[in-house]
């Protein structure tokens, strides 16, 4: 098990730096870049902006810059402290994941706008989350169990509605109910509970649909097997039956989809941050994109290939504790 973790934590870095490299590509591939306007500006101004930048170097010097200031480079005495990992070798500071300062937000670090928006996002992906699985667990469950019954064509047909409604039209529908013509709830920007009501809801529509089709699907199989045939011959009940020996392998297929699933509701649904005007992740990297802010990009992209990369390997490592069968080398 060590081993294996070890091997999978050492994948993260380079997988970290192919992902930014394609995205950094892409974006230099794009045309315009930050400083273009509707007025061009005159050519001194514009070259005085290239070399500050550094973008009047080579392409390759231009990447390999940006290569150190994701992995490590040797910081000097004035640099800012608090952007990026610090550390000291045989005398020598070093300065890791440093995407340096946005282009647009002057004066504010790649890093420091990441961590400021970050809580928005996460609150509202984990609390969705846990409503999704609640209402995806219960609902596949009971579809598994009541196969072909009223409850599981009707659960099912709960869950088609779900994946088939995208979040842009159904947090609209939900804001013009209970906000413009129930007065319930708050229509937009993040504040209290009430606020966060309804995002929470739109975000987790779809993650709760897929869980309940996964959990079926899952819990079939399983319920199915003969390990459960020989506890129900046993005599154990129903329930212990269920919850002590089905469920484990039922949820196989959600504990998947959890790991790439959470991370990407930690790092920001763009969707539902740009309907209900929340300050996350995902609308700062909407504005990213649209001013061409080339290190504030590439920081939220590798933040977000990261949280994958260690939420997938959570998902795996959490297999052995759920299947007894599973073994790692």
């Amino acid at each position: 098990m060590l081993s294996f973790i070890l091997r999978r934590l050492l994948i993260i870095v380079p997988m970290a730096i192919l992902v930014v490299t394609v995205t950094w590509g892409l974006i230099r591939l794009a045309p315009g870049n930050f400083y273009t306007d509707e007025k061009k500006l005159p050519p001194a101004i514009e070259e005085n902006i290239k070399k500050k930048y550094g973008l009047d170097q080579p392409v390759y010097k231009q990447y390999l810059l940006m290569l150190g200031n994701v992995t490590c480079r040797t910081k000097s005495a004035d640099e800012v402290t608090a952007n990026g990992l610090q550390f000291s070798v045989a005398g020598a500071d070093f300065k890791c994941f440093d995407f340096g300062d946005s282009l647009k937000y002057v004066g504010d670090s790649v890093n420091t706008i990441i961590f400021r928006h970050l809580p928005y996002s996460a609150t509202m992906g984990i609390l969705a989350y846990i409503l999704a699985l609640g209402i995806g667990l219960t609902a596949g469950i009971v579809a598994a169990l009541k196969q072909n019954s009223a409850w599981d064509y009707g659960s099912m047909a709960l869950a088609m509605l779900g994946l088939s409604v995208p979040n842009f039209v159904l947090g609209p529908i939900l804001v013009l109910v209970f906000s413009l013509g129930l007065y319930i709830l708050p229509p937009a920007r993040w504040g209290g509970v009430a606020n966060i009501i309804l995002p929470v809801i739109t975000l987790s529509a779809i993650y709760a649909a897929y869980i309940a089709r996964l959990t079926r699907a899952g819990m079939l199989e399983v319920m199915r097997s003969d390990y459960i045939r020989t506890a129900r011959a046993k005599g154990l009940s129903e329930t212990v039956v269920l919850l002590k020996h089905g469920l484990r392998g039922g949820i196989i297929p959600v504990v998947s989809f959890t790991g790439p699933a959470l991370a990407s509701l930690l790092a920001g649904t763009v969707v539902v941050e740009r309907v209900f005007a929340i300050p996350g992740l995902g609308n700062i990297f909407i504005q990213a994109v649209l001013n061409r802010d080339e290190p504030l990009i590439l920081g939220i992209v590798a933040f977000l290939s990261i949280l994958i990369m260690i939420f997938n390997l959570v998902v795996d490592i959490s297999y052995g504790f759920l299947d007894p069968r599973i073994r790692y080398e």
